[in-house]
């Protein structure tokens, strides 16, 4: 956590007990002592922590994604959850243009062969994004920013969002999935992992799409089934992608058939990666203890009303 978590936290009302190495171990023998926990991306909030956790009262996830937190559980047992992703929206909207402009100016490319000593004009003649039609799958604070950051480039904006409707304005058209597939020269994904959309972004999804499209993911990696990714980039139905995320971003830990995939990929110059860091700004990280600690004093506070 950035510096400050601690005296925001006593500010907020709250005793902070911070323990950046603790184990998962040491989690479930103290919990039961403790009425709030602040956790990153690497703490799974199960039923078997949650079990332990008598007196917890709420959970406060740094950062945007909820897929390690059992929500169900929480709901039952009456703890609150609260999240950030007011605090890292505008990174995630300034990644997710930063890697289609990378990919669509072969920037990425360009750079390495100078180093290599080429110099190729031609092959590196870029694309324009004006006059293109982006569409966003999810309309919260990540598929909002993007959008908003697209708008100087006088493409078309279009956005799905199944559980959102009204949000239509001058800047972007509210649409049908089907319309989506339909119109959508660019494909941004800016879904949460659940149920429904855990493997949505498989062959017969991507083959959907009546033109061939550039898919940047700057969500969660189990939303895009790689190995699918990978039959769409040959058949040309995917002709470029941007993964800030992948399936299993653990890579010295692949089993066998995830590292085929991984390194089918990885040769591909029309691939473009970065490492889970759309969301992990500089000013980010120090906005996710703000936002977290204004939310648990409101709730403190709430309490005492």
């Amino acid at each position: 956590m950035y510096p400050d978590i601690g005296e925001l936290l006593i500010e907020a009302g709250v005793m902070p007990d911070y323990q950046p190495d603790i184990t998962r171990e040491s989690i479930i023998k103290k919990i039961a002592a403790y009425e709030g926990l602040v956790v990153r991306s690497k703490t799974t909030v199960d039923n078997e922590l949650l079990q332990a956790a008598s007196k917890l009262k709420f959970i406060a996830r740094a950062g945007a994604g909820l897929d390690l937190i059992d929500e169900g559980e929480c709901a039952l047992r009456g703890v609150q959850i609260f999240n950030a992703p007011e605090a890292n929206r505008d990174a995630v909207g300034e990644q997710a243009v930063g890697m289609l402009l990378t990919l669509f100016n072969k920037i990425n490319i360009g750079d390495r062969q100078i180093r290599e000593g080429i110099w190729e004009r031609e092959g590196n003649r870029g694309m324009e994004i004006i006059g293109k039609t982006v569409g966003i799958i999810g309309f919260g604070n990540m598929g909002q920013a993007f959008a908003q950051r697209l708008n100087g480039f006088k493409c078309e904006i279009l956005a799905y969002d199944k559980y959102k409707t009204g949000f239509g304005s001058n800047l972007v058209k509210e649409v049908s999935l089907d319309e989506l597939f339909e119109k959508a020269d660019i494909l941004s994904l800016h879904t949460p992992l659940t149920d429904e959309t855990y493997g949505m972004v498989n062959l017969t999804f991507l083959n959907r799409f009546s033109k061939d499209i550039t898919l940047v993911n700057t969500a969660r990696g189990k939303v895009v089934v790689l190995h699918d990714l990978i039959d769409a980039l040959n058949n040309g139905k995917v002709k470029s992608a941007a993964l800030d995320v992948l399936e299993n971003e653990n890579i010295d830990r692949l089993t066998e058939r995830e590292l085929v995939d991984f390194n089918d990929l990885v040769k591909r110059e029309n691939v473009l990666f970065t490492p889970h860091v759309a969301g992990w700004s500089f000013e980010s990280y120090e906005k996710i203890n703000k936002i977290l600690a204004a939310k648990i004093k409101k709730y403190i506070e709430s309490l005492a009303n």
